[in-house]
Order: C-alpha cells, then structure tokens, then sequence
C-alpha cells in the first residue's frame, strides 16, 4: 500500500484552521511512500524503531522533522539524538537524563514530550498523575540540570477501544492535566504540544483540545507486520 494522496488532503482539510500538527506515522513504510508524502508537502513524520529512524534519517530530505513515537530505551538514545526533533515518549526521569545526557553531547537542546498512561490497558507505557506530578517537581527543583532538554507538553495514547465516551473521557483527563502543567515558569512559554489522537480517534482527540495528532494507516495504508 502506497502513499494515499486523496485520503492525506482530506485530513489537511480537516484539521485545517484547528492549530492542528499532523505527524505522518511513517514506521515499517518505505522510503518512496515517505517521498510522495513530502512531495505532497508533508514534513513531520513519526517512526516507532530507532534503528529504522536513524535509517531513514540518513537518506531523505534534511528538513524532515523526525519524530520518536515509540518506546525509546535508554540506551538508543544517543542514536538519535544528533537530531530527532522531538521525543514524544519521556516516561521516566532516568529517560529523561540520558536525553540530557545526550543533549549535552551534541550540544543541542532536545526537544521532549511527557508521556502520560491515560488509558485502561496497562501494556501503554506512560507516568501516572502522581508519577507525572514528581518528574516535573525534579525538573522545576534543578532546571539547571535538565538545560539540553526542553520539555514542550504531554503525550498520551487511549485505549483501543470504539467506546467514544471512554476515549473522551481519557482525552479530557489529559488535556486538564497539560492546562494544570502548561504556565509553569520552568517551561519558558514553550509548554504548548497536546500530542493525541491517531488514525480511529483522531477528530475525537481534536475536540478535546489535542493539537497534534499522529496518523499512520489513514495515510499509508495498514502497516506492514515487523519481522524483527
């Protein structure tokens, strides 16, 4: 399945006017689908595999901006850290120090979303309120030590489920979490990303205030199976 030129211009529609940020869910798709995608004027693209990413990362356009959506280990990060433009998925402090790590490095700033388990399954990675509550109360305590990172909002992903009602309410729990968070002074005026909603749940997640949406199969078509 190719590039869905017809079905892309139809998102943009949709979102067009709402603030909204597609990122393009590019993993496990070839690298002549991401083209076309760019040719149509996409930029933004997500990949879930670090060593996918830094592959792709090396042989397409330099102005894509690449986004980590998937677990990253501790260890992966030094891969791309040279220049992913932003980490949606910061689940622990310890992430987030090796990022700063990295950060340091490569002396850049990483750009860097907390991610939040809103939903009922708990095989999705993500702090807790609580847990969410703590690393931020580290970051606010000792900013000097996270100053090659820069936290710009909350990421979350709802439960698989068609319960609209479920998804809504684990929606609005996130974004009443990122108002909480949003005006902080540690964050400089730059905690502005609500990062939810993909391909079944996206218009949902715009109407709860969500301004980033990640959308792979709508775009690229079913995802081919991973083999390793």
């Amino acid at each position: 399945m190719a590039f869905l030129l017809e079905a892309y211009n139809g998102i943009l529609q949709r979102l067009a006017g709402s603030g909204t940020t597609l990122v393009a869910v590019s993993k496990t798709k070839p690298e002549a689908d991401i083209m076309e995608a760019y040719g149509a004027g996409q930029r933004d693209f997500g990949e879930n595999y670090v060593q996918e990413l830094v592959g792709k990362q090396a042989s397409l356009p330099e102005d894509i901006r690449w986004h980590f959506i998937g677990h990253l280990q501790k260890n992966k990060v030094k891969y791309i850290a040279p220049f992913v433009h932003l980490v949606h998925g910061v689940d622990s402090i310890s992430l987030l120090q090796e990022i700063q790590k990295q950060g340091v490095k490569h002396n850049r700033i990483i750009d860097c979303l907390l991610q939040v388990h809103i939903a009922s399954e708990e095989t999705k990675f993500g702090f807790d309120d609580a847990e969410l509550d703590a690393c931020i109360k580290i970051i606010q305590a000792s900013p000097g030590s996270f100053d090659h990172v820069q936290i710009r909002g909350l990421m979350g992903m709802a439960s698989f489920s068609d319960d609209q009602l479920l998804l809504a309410r684990e929606f609005n729990h996130l974004h009443a979490l990122f108002q909480k968070y949003a005006n902080l002074p540690v964050w400089n005026g730059r905690f502005t990303v609500l990062s939810m909603g993909m391909s079944s749940d996206y218009a949902l997640a715009i109407s709860c205030g969500s301004n980033m949406v990640r959308i792979g199969s709508l775009i690229f078509g079913e995802r081919e199976k991973r083999t390793a």
